[in-house]
């Protein structure tokens, strides 16, 4: 990162944070500061558990108990014990909280048309472009990558999904069973590591990694969450899996992967990879790439 490009950011923080009324202790005009107003609004007319908001807005549970509480001194937020699950506690909007949502609502729109107004149209179109564009940047500095166990909740959701998916897309669907990786637990040290992807508390995409000795590493189980794609993910889980590789001394890093995953295959060529010849029993794979790491 430059200099001048983290001096952008910073400039941009400042002006975004004015323009909302971040500043403002009484945001849109109402008796509360930006983090309790935020916080009613994510509750909803829905409600929801407090550890759902904590992990959606990335609060620590002692500031978010107290923006909690906060709110409910004022009579606008019950929260109380789960009906279903008694160690799970979830917030819901009193009717008074309901009608101050409405309200947050209609003063929201009012800030919204406040920005619009006084440019010209050809203005408000490149502002709403820009923003469309910080949005999905900013979504994609979220997300966070880390190691975990194949055998986690979130993994084996993501790996769920992921066999889920290509079992529609294969012409023949997908039997792990018959698969050259058929024990996730391969994809854990020492044999292996498993990468988990996670915005907002989700998990969102999945990569897995196995050690060969004296051989390329393999690259496995990469899937991106519908919703995310388009951020780049993708590309980061495969870095990150080719430095992982890296560091654990491979020279080289390998995959192979099914006809009809023709993004995924774009994606791998973009990235360095070469096709090479059949070097795995995967019964489902069509094409085998490798790529140097040296």
């Amino acid at each position: 990162m430059k200099e001048a490009q983290l001096a952008q950011v910073r400039r941009f923080n400042r002006v975004a944070t004015e323009r909302a009324g971040v500043l403002s202790e009484n945001f849109l005009g109402r008796k509360r500061p930006l983090g309790q107003a935020r916080l009613l609004w994510e509750i909803g007319r829905d409600g929801d558990d407090v550890r759902s908001l904590r992990a959606r807005l990335g609060l620590d549970s002692g500031y978010a108990s107290r923006l909690l509480r906060a709110l409910e001194a004022e009579g606008l937020v019950d929260v109380r014990p789960d009906a279903q699950d008694r160690r799970v506690r979830r917030a819901t909007l009193s009717p008074r909280g309901e009608r101050e949502w409405n309200e947050l609502e209609s003063r929201s729109e009012g800030l919204a048309a406040s920005v619009l107004e006084p440019l010209s149209e050809r203005q408000q179109r490149d502002l709403v472009g820009a923003m469309e564009t910080v949005e999905r940047l900013l979504t994609a500095s979220l997300i966070v990558v880390g190691v975990e166990s194949p055998w986690s909740p979130d993994a084996q959701w993501c790996l769920d999904q992921y066999f889920e998916e290509i079992g529609r897309r294969f012409d023949a669907g997908f039997d792990p069973a018959r698969s050259s990786v058929p024990d996730a637990g391969e994809m854990a040290p020492p044999t292996g590591l498993f990468l988990v992807a996670h915005l907002r508390g989700a998990p969102v995409g999945c990569g897995g990694l196995l050690f060969n000795e004296a051989e390329p590493a393999d690259i496995k189980r990469m899937w991106v969450a519908p919703a995310v794609r388009g951020l780049g993910l993708g590309k980061r889980l495969l870095r990150e899996l080719e430095d992982r590789a890296r560091d654990s001394g491979a020279t080289a890093t390998r995959l192979d992967t099914n006809r009809n995953l023709t993004e995924a295959i774009a994606m791998y060529r973009s990235s360095g990879y070469e096709e090479v010849p059949r070097f795995s029993d995967e019964p489902y794979a069509h094409h085998w790439f490798e790529k140097n790491l040296r």
